[in-house]
């Protein structure tokens, strides 16, 4: 069953404080028009509560107008920060909660269409121990930097890009015993194939090793276009979850879409394992 009630997508999941957040795309619009976010908490990832609207582009933004989609959301320096993509840029605004509301840190684009050689959307921000950001962006390519200590800068310097072989778009890191798992989704977001695959690095910077056991998560029977996900540890425990989106059952397509949560395991070797 879906997770979210209604046409949710590309759902970035986060844990603060013993509390679990999902940050989805708005979805059911022609042409992903969607022109603002909204937030949903649960404190067992069963039940989920709409928390409101968190960033509204009509009232909120000055740089773009529509296409929100793909955020993300990281803490640090005792803030949240939200990465969002707006009219083919990437934003960033921030909050004293994860709730927000969140206010445009910059006033433009963190990064900016046409800056790099890919679509510039789908923002993942990673905060590894020692505290340092990692940003990953981009459809047709993966580009990543370190973000500077104030989060709303990119050290431009340590900017490195790949294109792992079937990488489209929505790449999302986690980190498990020491290893770095960047993971994408392939296909198009409208293609039913559209499905998750993995790499694997010592360094959150790459280079990232295709997994042979690929891809991960796909669709099968009735479920179509499953992909565009994120991962969530349970606080303490070696117990991971995958929140991804799916062509809404039944009649659904690629602008109508519903958010779902799965358990995701690994083996032995630190291989993940299909998604069933």
């Amino acid at each position: 069953s879906p997770a979210l009630p209604g046409a949710f997508a590309d759902p970035h999941v986060a844990v603060f404080n013993g509390k679990y957040y999902i940050y989805p795309t708005t979805d059911g619009f022609e042409g992903w028009s969607s022109d603002y976010f909204t937030v949903w908490s649960s404190k067992d990832m069963k039940k989920w509560k709409k928390e409101g609207t968190i960033l509204d582009f009509k009232k909120d933004l000055t740089w773009a107008k529509e296409r929100a989609w793909a955020p993300a959301i990281a803490f640090k320096n005792n803030k949240y920060y939200f990465y969002f993509s707006a009219d083919t840029n990437i934003g960033v605004a921030v909050a004293d909660k994860p709730t927000g509301p969140f206010k445009d840190a910059l006033g433009k684009p963190l990064i900016t269409k046409g800056q790099y050689q890919a679509q510039i959307i789908d923002p993942m921000v990673f905060v590894d121990d020692d505290g340092q950001a990692y940003i990953y962006f981009g459809q047709g390519r993966c580009y990543i930097a370190k973000l500077n200590p104030d989060m709303i800068s990119i050290n431009e310097a340590s900017m490195v890009s790949y294109k792992p072989e079937g990488y489209n778009e929505g790449s999302f890191l986690i980190k498990r015993k020491g290893k770095y798992y960047l993971m994408w989704s392939e296909y198009a977001k409208r293609d039913t194939r559209y499905s998750v695959a993995y790499g694997v690095s010592d360094s959150p910077m790459g280079p990232f090793v295709k997994a042979q056991n690929n891809p991960i998560l796909k669709g099968h029977d009735e479920v179509k276009g499953a992909g565009h996900h994120s991962v969530v540890q349970v606080p303490g425990k070696d117990e991971w979850y995958i929140v991804y989106h799916r062509f809404i059952i039944p009649n659904g397509n690629g602008y109508n879409r519903e958010t779902c949560i799965s358990p995701m395991r690994f083996d032995a070797d630190g291989n993940i394992l299909p998604v069933s």
